[in-house]
């Protein structure tokens, strides 16, 4: 028997396709013009869509500018980034999980209450932290303050909490230490949740631009959101070169959403269901 949709139904339907269009509108436009000749002139919206095309934008972007090295900045900053918050986060996840101790629930809603914080709130005395401590344009100043996030601890705790303890407890019977039992037991059985905080992660350290702005003073640490601002007035007015160098820096993220479709969809729901 075919259901009959009813007006909710295309009322939704009108809605999502709306939002699509909304949200893809500026991708598609910004892909175009990266096609354009520079100097173009334009009279209307749609002559950016007409030809005359071309192709050299990308390979001029890539050798006659500083986006390879912008593009090795973002790359270097959030892989590490991306490493030391998996890291750090599945440990101490771990812990507050699964070795419950005296305060470890205030500790707990302490990351808790840090989800309430906007991160526009600590600016000031993070930079003057890490200012004291001589890390400003650097590597390890850009990097530091962003290992420590309370979101992605939350989704382990949870997570962590969720596994079996059988498990856990079978292993430090036969002698483990519990380091051994993390490593050998509790980690491989969090591929999913860890590959999830890894790209939300990885994201947003990529899309990261408040704090590389204030942190990175040099232009050879700027990262890719930084570095492609300045276009608009160190090389042209013209919107060509800017968006070609934005859809450059697009493509990792395209290429991350198209291959981990399904971990980025489980990550943004994790937590909605048990079980």
């Amino acid at each position: 028997m075919i259901k009959k949709k009813t007006p909710g139904y295309w009322v939704l339907n009108v809605i999502s396709i709306f939002l699509a269009v909304l949200f893809i509108g500026p991708v598609v436009w910004a892909l175009a013009v990266s096609f354009q000749i520079e100097g173009k002139q334009i009279v209307s919206v749609f002559d950016w869509f007409t030809p005359p095309y071309t192709l050299q934008n990308y390979p001029e972007i890539v050798m006659n500018s500083s986006v390879p090295t912008w593009l090795k900045n973002s790359l270097i900053i959030a892989v590490v980034t991306t490493g030391l918050t998996v890291i750090f986060s599945a440990l101490a996840a771990y812990a507050l999980a699964k070795l419950p101790f005296k305060g470890s629930n205030v500790v707990f809603m302490y990351f808790m209450l840090g989800l309430m914080v906007p991160g526009e709130a600590t600016i000031v005395p993070l930079f003057i932290t890490v200012n004291g401590m001589h890390l400003i344009d650097s590597y390890a100043g850009m990097i530091l303050p962003s290992i420590a996030g309370s979101m992605t601890l939350i989704i382990m705790v949870s997570f962590f909490k969720g596994l079996p303890t059988e498990l856990l407890e079978a292993a430090r019977i036969d002698g483990a230490s519990e380091l051994k039992t993390f490593f050998v037991i509790a980690l491989p059985l969090s591929k999913t949740i860890i590959s999830t905080v890894c790209i939300f992660s990885f994201i947003g350290s990529w899309n990261n631009y408040l704090w590389p702005l204030l942190c990175a003073m040099s232009e050879e640490l700027f990262t890719l959101p930084i570095g492609i601002p300045t276009f608009a007035g160190t090389y042209t007015v013209d919107y060509v070169r800017p968006l070609t160098a934005s859809m450059v820096a697009s493509l990792p993220m395209i290429i991350i959403y198209i291959i981990f479709e399904k971990q980025i969809v489980a990550g943004i729901t994790a937590g909605a269901v048990k079980g």
